[in-house]
Formats: C-alpha cells, sequence, structure tokens
C-alpha cells in the first residue's frame, strides 16, 4: 500500500460519521445511490459551519447524506435540495424527517437542475453543492457562481474522477470536462479556487468579496 494509499484509508477510518447519517447512507445504498463518502462530509460540514451559512442549494441529494452532513455543520440553515430521481428525494425526505430537521428548514424540488437553477435568485446563498452528473458539471457550477453571494462557496465533489483527471492520457468528455472546471476556476479572478485530494476529492470555490 502506497503511503497516500495509507492517508487515505486512514482518514476515512478516522472520519466518525454521525448515526442519523450513517442510518441515511445505509438507505441511500440500498436503492442505488452514490452518497459522498465520510470524508467529504465532514468537509462540506466544517465549510458549512465556519461560513455560517444560512442558505444553502444541494443539487443531487445522495438519498440525504450530503443535505444531512450540511445541516450537521449549520444547522440553522434552510436547504433547498434538488434531484431528477424522485425515489432519491423521497429517500431524502425519510431521511431528513428521522433526522428531526424541521419542515421550515428543507426544500425539496423534483426536477432537472438544468430547469431549476435558472429560476433561482441570484447572489441569494451561501453555499450551492453541486454532486450532479458529470456532463453538467461545467454548467451547473456557473449557476452555482450566479446564485452565490459576495463571499458564498460552491462546492464541486468527485472532481478528480477517480484519478482520471491526474491521466494526461484520459480524453474522455466527463475526464476532460472535470479537468477544464479545475483548471479555469483556479486561475479565474472571480474566485479563490481550492482542491482537496482527501477521498473522491472537492473543489471548493469561494467568491471574491466585492471590495477587496
Amino acid at each position: 500500500m502506497s503511503g497516500t494509499e495509507a492517508n487515505q484509508r486512514f482518514v476515512l477510518e478516522a472520519t466518525v460519521e454521525p448515526e442519523h447519517i450513517a442510518r441515511a447512507r445505509a438507505h441511500a445504498l440500498e436503492l442505488g445511490a452514490d452518497p459522498i463518502s465520510p470524508p467529504i462530509g465532514a468537509q462540506i460540514a466544517v465549510l458549512a459551519a465556519a461560513s455560517r451559512a444560512l442558505n444553502i442549494v444541494e443539487i443531487g441529494t445522495g438519498g440525504g447524506v450530503s443535505g444531512l452532513w450540511l445541516l450537521h455543520g449549520s444547522p440553522r440553515a434552510t436547504l433547498t435540495t434538488i434531484d431528477s430521481e424522485p425515489e432519491h428525494l423521497g429517500a431524502a425526505r425519510a431521511a431528513f424527517a428521522e433526522a428531526r430537521i424541521p419542515a421550515a428548514r428543507a426544500r425539496f424540488i423534483t426536477g432537472r437542475a438544468s430547469d431549476v437553477l435558472p429560476r433561482m435568485n441570484e447572489a441569494s446563498y451561501d453555499i450551492v453543492f453541486v454532486d450532479a452528473e458529470p456532463e453538467g458539471v461545467i454548467e451547473y457550477v456557473e449557476h452555482g457562481l450566479r446564485l452565490i453571494r459576495a463571499g458564498g462557496t460552491v462546492l464541486v465533489p468527485r472532481v478528480l474522477a477517480g484519478g482520471a483527471v491526474a491521466d494526461p492520457v484520459r480524453r474522455d468528455p466527463v475526464t476532460t470536462a472535470y479537468r477544464s472546471l479545475i483548471q479555469e476556476t483556479q486561475s479565474s479572478p472571480a474566485v479563490i479556487g481550492a482542491l482537496s485530494t482527501s477521498a473522491e476529492g472537492l473543489l471548493q470555490l469561494t467568491s471574491i468579496t466585492e471590495g477587496r
């Protein structure tokens, strides 16, 4: 086992997932959903807590796992979660109810993000979490950057595509889209970007505050 693999395994084993999120994860996996890993969940919870997020948009529910992590970090936040799979959205709704998340703190929208996001108010959200089909990731991030307030953050898990992004030989559309997203945002004057290599990877893009 390489040093990198050992680190990844240690981080996974060291991350403590709250019981209500672990139960949501088990149910999500039964449905065939692909929820984010506990290390990524812990990262987004820290970011939600540090930013004192009050308004969050989530694209892709992961059966409720990611939303529960976000609200774990910022329990006063209101979460709008969008998913095209009614069954996954239903699982998220049930997981939130089991976790006793007040109904007023969660809004569930069934539909394609490409149809829903254009109708949402710009500069109104603290965090936009993008965990949808990779083919649309660039479009969703563009919407996310429009939706966040100055100083808000767009979070994109899975951007390393299982190691494919780091392989220059890989030129398939999904890998190329992730690679382009990382490269373009890292050099953008509009955001401060950071890329975490823990677990499946997490791209963090914070809009630069006006007047900076």
